[in-house]
């Protein structure tokens, strides 16, 4: 038979996504519900593993997609050491910090396990392409004003990575030709200037930057320090404030912009205050953005979940369409995203990347 069909693996907290492609083209896509009683089993994420590739293999074996059709088999890339973004080989390696939780403990460090675990079978190539560990920051961007604290490169890199790929492909060059400042714009906000492919600066989203629907993004310090000192506060509560209870949520109790917008159309005036608020801020980063580019901007890529917002675009773009054009790809598509990145690959655009030899430090 044929090897001709791409598997590709996101697993998710509850989930797992999969999908079979045949170049660029989606055959078969599914979502695994994983239930909590089935989860509660395991004492960890990667004791899983057996759990959620079986299901995966009883998935491929009801949609007749052979083992042998497979070319290559790619998972959602882990909390690895800090990298380089790229497509990335799975090697021994890489398992073994993914296994050992180098970066932390996340679903995603699944992807390139059970990706291997399934190509292997097959004596085929298994990769991860640009997990969330991707730092190309430039040195200078490290330096945070206090010398106990480093600034660090947390960042939606799939998506702007792809997405940094798509604009190039629509003007017909190279990646290394343009300066890009991608915001993706979701549960947690990235804003990255993108100089000749690298992401060469970035607010972590999880901490820094613009609030978005439930994260505070920077906050006034001296401000924060007290309230973790007033006694009124445990750690886990203040974790719960800055990333799940901020943004949106904290002042309209809701994280869904599509809520907050019906609010603004009936006339909820404080709505319009808090959905304005962000979208400032959003505007701000882009322009610090720009400053790091120096003002050489090709395009201004605005992309994630609230890209889907026409409010928010428009008034937007109002705001930074003088430092270069702006191109909305709204949403995100993960899938196509790992399904690409193996494509460069196979199709001799990109040699893959192999982790020990790429790791910063």
């Amino acid at each position: 038979m044929e090897r001709k069909y791409v598997l590709v693996i996101n697993p998710g907290s509850t989930s797992t996504k999969v999908a079979i492609y045949d170049g660029d083209v989606e055959i078969k896509t599914h979502k695994i519900q994983h239930k909590e009683d089935e989860l509660a089993k395991y004492d960890s994420i990667l004791d899983q593993y057996e759990y959620r590739l079986n299901l995966i293999l009883n998935w491929l074996d009801k949609e007749n997609i052979k083992l042998c059709s497979l070319k290559a088999v790619v998972g959602r890339g882990g909390l690895l050491r800090p990298i380089p973004g790229g497509t990335y080989l799975v090697t021994d390696k890489m398992i073994e910090d993914l296994r050992l939780g180098v970066g932390g403990e996340h679903a995603a460090n699944l992807g390139g396990i059970l990706a291997r675990g399934i190509a292997d079978r097959e004596n085929i190539s298994s990769y991860i392409v640009d997990p969330v560990s991707v730092d190309e920051f430039e040195e200078v961007a490290r330096i945070s004003g206090l010398n106990l604290i480093e600034r660090k490169s947390l960042i939606h890199a799939l998506n702007i990575k792809a997405v940094s790929h798509r604009r190039a492909e629509e003007l017909n060059k190279n990646l290394e030709e343009l300066n890009l400042i991608v915001a993706h714009l979701g549960g947690g906000i990235s804003v990255a200037p993108v100089r000749r492919g690298r992401m060469i600066d970035v607010n972590n989203a999880s901490e820094m930057g613009p609030f978005s629907p439930e994260r505070t993004g920077s906050l006034p310090v001296g401000d924060l320090v007290k309230m973790c000192y007033s006694g009124n506060y445990t750690y886990e509560d203040m974790k719960k404030k800055i990333k799940g209870k901020g943004g949106l949520m904290s002042y309209l109790d809701t994280i869904d912009a599509r809520e907050v917008e019906k609010r603004i159309e009936s006339g909820d005036e404080y709505a319009k205050l808090i959905f304005d608020a962000m979208i400032y801020q959003i505007g701000k980063e882009i322009g610090a953005a720009s400053a790091v580019l120096k003002g050489e901007v090709d395009n201004i890529i605005l992309t994630g979940g609230l890209a889907c917002s026409k409010y928010l675009v428009e008034r937007l773009t109002e705001m930074v369409s003088f430092i270069g054009p702006v191109i909305v790809y709204p949403g995100e598509d993960e899938m196509g995203a790992l399904n690409k990145g193996v494509l460069r690959v196979i199709n001799g655009e990109e040699k893959p990347k192999i982790y020990e030899n790429e790791v910063i430090r």
